[in-house]
């Protein structure tokens, strides 16, 4: 059952926090563009993939809880943990509501002369969601 977890957690790992932290660039490539139908469906992807995200959490408490090499006393679990909480705050707090904000301003100034004061939330936002979820990758390749 171990193993079952641990390849759970992997593999939900790759297909959901992947998108997670991808999305949000192309939704930056769609407000360059001016496209609001594309930015509002990716504000409700990426709301939906870091939500999803709570089942790779869930697989890997599983993992850990029937491992017998580590433990929550492991500095590199908790620090994986806080830094997994810091980029799902940060999504869902600040990148997701820029993307919805961003498809508001797209929407309402359909001459494409909107101002688009989001863009570099959702970028310096997403930018660190991406760093966040690199450092939890190594944290976890690794197992300092």
């Amino acid at each position: 059952m171990d193993t079952t977890l641990e390849l759970l957690h992997i593999v939900a790992a790759v297909f959901i926090v992947g998108p997670m932290a991808i999305l949000p660039m192309t939704g930056l490539r769609a407000l360059r563009a001016r496209e609001a139908g594309p930015i509002t469906v990716l504000a409700k992807s990426v709301n939906l993939f870091t939500l999803l995200s709570l089942l790779v959490a869930l697989f890997g408490f599983g993992a850990l809880g029937m491992s017998e090499r580590a433990s929550f006393a492991s500095t590199w679990i908790w620090l994986s943990i806080v830094l997994y909480a810091i980029a799902l705050g940060i999504n869902l707090f600040l990148v997701v509501p820029a993307l919805r904000t961003a498809a508001e301003e797209v929407t309402a100034n359909a001459s494409g002369t909107a101002r688009l004061a989001v863009y570099p939330r959702i970028a310096a936002g997403s930018g660190i969601v991406t760093l966040l979820l690199v450092g939890v990758t190594v944290l976890m390749v690794l197992r300092p």
